[in-house]
């Protein structure tokens, strides 16, 4: 057979036909799934008290301080090195890094001037700020007088904290 009779054949195939699907089954997942629902909205959902989420003050007692484990000397000069060595491996990275942004400003520097030998006004154009790069509303502090009758806060506060029961 031919390519081009293979293309050809491929165009005139039929679209292969969806599967019938019975309706009886069909209705019975849908009842299915209304009886999970029912039986969701039956029960009510637990409500969690926010106190959980909020760790208490007498656990960030600073004086509560857990002695480091005490290592032998073997896994001290161990971590020892391991830090020695990371810290070898960031040097060489960022000196990388350093170089090529060095090499960058290079290039962009011998671009900028080949093309002021070519063209002054393109040149120009090239090393003209663009303000919508980067985007930038800076506000400084508004000038209002203080207000007369204003009563500074003392520290003392007035515990206002909800209590949840089930």
């Amino acid at each position: 057979m031919s390519w081009g009779m293979r293309s050809v054949l491929g165009l005139i195939a039929e679209p292969r036909k969806k599967k019938k699907i019975d309706p009886k089954r069909e209705q019975a997942a849908r009842d299915r799934l209304r009886k999970r629902l029912k039986k969701l909205e039956r029960v009510p959902p637990e409500l969690i008290p926010i106190e959980d989420f909020i760790t208490p003050t007498k656990l960030l007692d600073e004086s509560r301080v857990r002695d480091p484990p005490k290592l032998p000397m073997e896994e001290s000069e161990r971590r020892a090195l391991l830090m020695k060595e990371w810290s070898r491996y960031k040097q060489k990275e960022y000196e990388k890094e350093a170089e090529m942004i060095q090499c960058m400003i290079k290039a962009q520097q011998q671009a900028l001037q080949e093309l002021q030998l070519e063209s002054e006004e393109l040149y120009q154009a090239a090393i003209k700020r663009d303000r919508g790069l980067f985007p930038l509303e800076l506000q400084g502090c508004s000038f209002t007088p203080p207000i007369a009758n204003y009563q500074a806060p003392d520290g003392k506060y007035r515990d206002i904290t909800k209590v949840y029961t089930q």
